[in-house]
């Protein structure tokens, strides 16, 4: 198979800040798919949920230092450069520009995103520019919400590895990925908190966020 219709993958996320739920995840992603590369796109205004708390430089240091020395990630930083929500579709479209028509792009997606699929902006075209790799999440229904919504993931959904790599877009993979209950959440309301988030997300970003108080500890005077 040539080095150029390899698939290759894109995960979108706020990575406010980034963790080992998103990493590890994504790493076994890879070896299980035989992905040679996933971008990384730091959201800018995230459409669906709050602002981040880190500011998109802060966020893309943090990225930086957690993928240090690890050839399979990359970051894009389009989304933080545009003033407006970042829509997937209109990053896809770009993207497929640059990469080629022929090349094999995926789009990585937690559980929770395949379930409200349906309220992204112009959902229903994302499979023209990708295929979804869908990454298990811990407490989520397994069925889509209406029988619509499941048909249409019927007719979409691959379980053969090999399509992905052979086609630009068009299919759904469900894959069963090593599950973190880790979240960003989780580790700002820790760090709020004065606790220690050691072993949730590298030890770089940790003392890098404590150099610059980041997320720090309230009450703490």
């Amino acid at each position: 198979m040539s080095e150029q219709v390899k698939l290759q993958a894109l995960f979108g996320g706020t990575f406010d800040p980034v963790h080992y739920g998103h990493l590890r995840p994504a790493e076994a992603l890879a070896a299980h798919l035989g992905l040679q590369k996933i971008t990384l796109l730091p959201n800018n205004v995230p459409p669906h949920r709050p602002q981040p708390e880190a500011s998109p430089a802060e966020r893309v240091k943090m990225l930086a230092l957690a993928i240090a020395g690890n050839p399979l990630f990359d970051i894009d930083q389009r989304e933080l450069r545009r003033q407006t929500p970042s829509w997937t579709i209109d990053t896809l479209i770009e993207l497929r520009k640059e990469r080629g028509a022929k090349q094999p792009l995926g789009f990585i997606i937690g559980q929770d995103s395949l379930l409200t699929l349906h309220k992204w902006h112009r959902w229903q075209e994302l499979l023209d520019y990708c295929h979804l790799l869908v990454c298990k999440r811990p407490g989520y229904a397994e069925q889509m919400e209406t029988p619509e919504q499941q048909s249409w993931l019927d007719r979409h959904q691959t379980k053969v590895i090999s399509h992905l790599h052979q086609q630009p877009a068009g299919l759904v993979y469900l894959a069963d990925t090593l599950l973190l209950p880790v979240s960003a959440t989780a580790i700002r309301e820790r760090r709020h908190a004065g606790l220690s988030c050691e072993g949730m997300l590298p030890d770089e970003v940790i003392k890098w966020m404590d150099k610059q108080q980041l997320y720090p500890a309230k009450n703490s005077h």
